[in-house]
């Protein structure tokens, strides 16, 4: 089970974010489908430098655990556009 204030990679592109799938992202809260549907996470996205710069909900299957064989990368927010 993920925990809150957990670092994840997104599982899938999310273009109107801006978002790839890879890219690292920390989970601050869970979030109940209001009529049954999936459940998700609010996630919140940092830059390069630790600045928060967007705060996202995404559908708990768009999310996978950090594995330790990964290694991080950086690329600019405006290449996912």
């Amino acid at each position: 089970m993920l925990e809150l204030y957990q670092r994840i990679i997104l599982s899938r592109n999310f273009p109107e974010h801006n978002l790839k799938k890879g890219d690292v992202l920390t989970l601050i809260d869970y979030v109940p489908h209001p009529s049954g549907g999936e459940d998700g996470y609010i996630l919140e996205v940092f830059n390069a430098v630790g600045e928060s710069i967007n705060v996202i909900a995404v559908p708990m299957s768009a999310v996978q655990f950090l594995k330790d064989d990964q290694i991080l990368s950086v690329r600019s927010l405006a290449e996912a556009s």
